[in-house]
């Protein structure tokens, strides 16, 4: 599995603790940026995680931004993700197994270190449960090809 980690500059620090709970777990990462706390805009790290998931360049986008929301929006916008906002691992772990989400976005001013690296191993751990959810799912993609026409 590979998976495309980035953040924006509130979301830095706490990125730097998932990728070393990243390493201790195995997972192959690439880190997209920001590379500072210095400020950025975070919809274009969004996106660069979004299109590199959706093109198949990784398996998994990891996302962290003061509140989570404003890059899960972000990455939402491009066609093939799924990305969700976890604050706990329950919410994690029902993401990947009914919505199959392909992008976790994490609080990094409202969740503390020690919960987002169990939401992280929640998230990691999960899979997506098929059967009933399949259908829905295959709807959320005929919404984005609805919208292209």
């Amino acid at each position: 599995m590979k998976l495309a980690i980035a953040s924006d500059h509130a979301g830095y620090e706490e990125k730097e603790k998932i990728k070393a709970s990243l390493e201790k777990l195995g997972v192959d990462y690439t880190d997209m940026g920001t590379n500072s706390t210095a400020s950025v805009d975070y919809p274009d790290y969004a996106r660069k995680v979004g299109e590199a998931v959706a093109a198949g360049e990784f398996d998994l986008g990891m996302l962290i931004c003061g509140s989570g929301t404003g890059m899960a929006i972000s990455a939402n916008k491009v066609p093939g993700i799924r990305a969700a906002v976890a604050w706990n691992e329950e919410i994690a772990r029902l993401a990947k197994e009914h919505n199959n989400v392909n992008v976790l976005s994490l609080a990094a001013r409202y969740t503390s270190p020690e919960e987002n690296e169990r939401i992280v191993q929640a998230w990691l751990n999960a899979s997506f449960d098929d059967g009933r959810h399949a259908g829905r799912v295959a709807k959320i993609g005929q919404l984005e090809e609805d919208a292209k026409r």
